[in-house]
This record gives structure tokens, C-alpha cells and sequence, in this order.
């Protein structure tokens, strides 16, 4: 019995790990280059074996720097893996955007509601042609104001019918974002604002991480509130958290005190993905593993950047069950997991063989002698 417990245990870890490894987010690392920083911003390997990276390129200023995207290398699991269609700058094609503002009643004090709906408009004006635009609102509920659309007019006018009331509900409108998000292809992005801690969500920061699919996007994040502040204030902001949200999506933080900072945010936020390179290659290791892989982009040909240096992030195409390269190998896969149930139900099948085997047999010799007794008897 133990040895079936243990073995049923062994086999639902694996399981369990294999889908929990199935949605991995982008966790990249950005090293600087001479005096530019290169970022992996968004892993889209909805279409795996073919994998789309999206990359940033700033210097010193944050601000976006032009190189020659030959000059862009990507590694996946170290190995050089050569790109078979680079986009240059600019040439990222249509952005998604939601923008997440916060409309809680912190939000009536020192004119933030406001200046959050003016710089939302300004966001929107500047979309180009083809550029698309959803906006959520979240204070204790969270409510989708407009669905993503092109129309700038209409995003404005949805923008001017905000007003501010309740407590805050952040992750719950971030995990609203996400689910209208994943269905949407090419290069989008979350821009959340708030000035205060989320204390009404049923979800959580990690939650809102983990539901982002398989064709990635970015969170960037902008604080509008005083960090200084307890937990019990409706002032306070938590900063860790929107560091976080911002880090591990490949988005940005930002900390704004008035409308001009946060108008300037969110200009440079717009002007940075507007002016990433994406490159899109065919993975090495083409099976659906369910394995972690990790991936680099270095710029190793700028004067002074080191050889082999560069940003790094990691992906997981998936697969619950391992795909295999040959189909010969079908009836080993299905003999091992034959073999496998075996182990498992064996402990309780043998005690009940073992049993029958030494449950003692009716003597044949008494059973004549009383059918004998019977018909004398009659």
C-alpha cells in the first residue's frame, strides 16, 4: 500500500508540475551594452515552434536608440539561432493598449483624477494608424469602459464620463486586462495607474502574472501616492508590488508627482514600443517539452559591447504530454505508460490473486457421499 501511495504521488507531482510549467511569463534581465541597455520586452511563441521577441534598445536617458537590427543576435539555450525576418525600428506594427486607471475616491484629492484623464487623452491622440486602445476602470468593481477599438474620438469621449468613488481593486482589473489581452495578436501592452494599495481584489499580484498566455505582453506600471505612507492609509502606494508587475512582464515602473510627470511617462512609454525591434526565428529545439527555455538578444557588434552579452528571458512552449521526433517511438511511449499503470494497480490486484490461490477447494469425495445419502434417503 505504500508503495502505491508513493508511486501515485510521484506520478501527480509530475503532472503537476508539467501544467504549471505550461504558462510561463517573460522574466528577462537587462544588461547594459557600452551605454545602451538592451531589453526583452514581450516572448510570443504562440505559434512554437516559431518564436516573435520584441526588443528595446535605450541609452543612458531611457530614451530609444537606433541600431542596426542585423546587429541584434539571438541565442536560444546558447546556441546562435539565426532570425528569418527582422523589423528595424518603427517598424513594430500596430500597439494594443489598455489603459487600467485607477477611479478610486483617493482619486478626487489634489486634482489626480484629472490629470490621469488628461494625459489617457493625450495617450490616445497619439495612436497611429492601425494602433487599437481598450480602457478599464477599477475602484471597488471593475467595469469596462470602452472595448478595444481604433476610433480615437470615441476613446476620448468614453475618457471625459469618468469620475472617482470607492476603494481599490487593481489585480482584479489587471486580470480583466489580461483575459481581452491574450486573444490579441502582435505587440500590446498593459498601462496601469494608481495611487494606492489594492485592498479589494479577490486576486493576486502573482495571479495577475501567471494568466498571461502564451503570446506574452507588458504591464508598465505608474505610482501616483506616497510609498512613505502605512498600509492603512488611503494614501499609500505600493511600490514592490508595481516594481514587480512591471519587471517580471518586461514593463516598465514609473513614479509620477503632478500632470506633467505623468504626461511624460506615458509619452515615453508610447515612444518606446513604437520603436522596438522584433525578431522572429525558429526554435532549435522544436518539441513541445514542456521545458523552460531560455533566450538571449545581444547587440554584439556595437563598438564596445561585449561578445555574447545581452538581454536574457525565459519561455515554456507547453506540452502536458512530450511530444516525440520519431513515430516509431508511440507504441515505447504507450508500453511506459501501460508499465506504468501496472505499478500502480499491481499492490491491489495481487492480494486478491494471492487469495484465490490459497482459498481452501471443497472436498469433490463428501459432496457425492451426500448426494448419495439424499437419494437413499428419498
Amino acid at each position: 500500500m505504500k508503495t502505491k501511495k508513493r508511486l501515485s504521488l510521484t506520478i501527480t507531482l509530475i503532472v503537476l508540475v508539467a501544467m504549471l510549467t505550461a504558462f510561463i511569463p517573460v522574466h528577462s534581465v537587462t544588461p547594459q551594452v557600452g551605454n545602451l541597455t538592451i531589453r526583452i520586452t514581450q516572448v510570443d511563441d504562440s505559434k512554437f515552434p516559431q518564436v516573435t521577441v520584441y526588443v528595446s534598445v535605450v541609452n543612458a536617458k531611457g530614451e530609444p536608440v537606433a541600431v542596426n537590427p542585423g546587429d541584434l543576435v539571438v541565442r536560444e539555450g546558447g546556441k546562435v539561432v539565426p532570425a528569418s525576418n527582422i523589423q528595424g525600428a518603427g517598424q513594430v506594427g500596430p500597439l494594443t493598449t489598455l489603459l487600467v486607471m485607477d477611479i478610486s475616491g483617493s482619486m478626487e484629492k489634489l486634482g489626480k483624477i484629472e490629470s490621469a484623464k488628461a494625459v489617457a487623452k493625450e495617450y490616445v491622440s497619439q495612436m497611429r494608424e492601425g494602433d487599437k486602445a481598450g480602457i478599464i476602470l477599477f475602484n471597488t468593481q471593475v467595469r469596462t469602459l470602452q472595448m478595444i477599438k481604433g476610433d480615437r474620438a470615441q476613446l476620448a469621449q468614453a475618457i471625459d464620463t469618468i469620475s472617482p468613488g470607492g476603494d481599490t481593486a487593481m489585480y482584479d482589473a489587471l486580470i480583466s486586462a489580461v483575459t481581452q489581452l491574450n486573444n490579441v495578436s502582435g505587440r500590446k501592452a498593459i498601462l496601469v495607474y494608481t495611487d494606492g494599495l489594492d485592498n479589494r481584489s479577490k486576486s493576486s499580484v502573482d495571479g495577475v502574472i501567471s494568466s498571461i498566455g502564451r503570446s506574452g505582453m507588458t504591464i508598465s506600471t505608474v505610482g501616483f501616492g506616497d510609498a512613505s505612507q502605512g498600509a492603512a492609509s488611503q494614501e499609500a502606494l505600493d511600490e514592490s508590488v508595481l516594481k514587480k508587475l512591471a519587471s517580471e512582464t518586461g514593463g516598465l515602473y514609473g513614479y509620477a508627482e503632478n500632470r506633467e510627470q505623468l504626461s511624460a511617462l506615458y509619452a515615453s512609454f508610447g515612444a518606446l514600443m513604437r520603436s522596438e525591434y522584433v525578431l522572429t526565428y525558429t526554435s532549435p529545439y522544436g518539441l513541445r517539452n514542456g521545458l523552460n527555455r531560455s533566450l538571449s538578444v545581444a547587440l554584439e557588434s556595437y563598438p564596445g559591447a561585449a561578445m555574447q552579452q545581452g538581454a536574457s528571458a525565459t519561455y515554456n512552449p507547453g506540452g502536458l504530454i512530450p511530444e516525440v521526433p520519431v513515430a516509431g517511438s508511440w507504441p515505447m511511449f504507450f508500453g511506459l505508460l501501460v508499465f506504468i499503470g501496472a505499478l500502480a494497480v499491481g499492490p491491489q490486484i495481487i492480494p486478491i490473486v494471492r487469495e484465490r490461490l490459497h482459498k481452501p477447494r471443497p472436498n469433490i469425495k463428501m459432496k457425492e457421499v451426500k448426494k448419495v445419502a439424499i437419494k437413499i434417503k428419498d
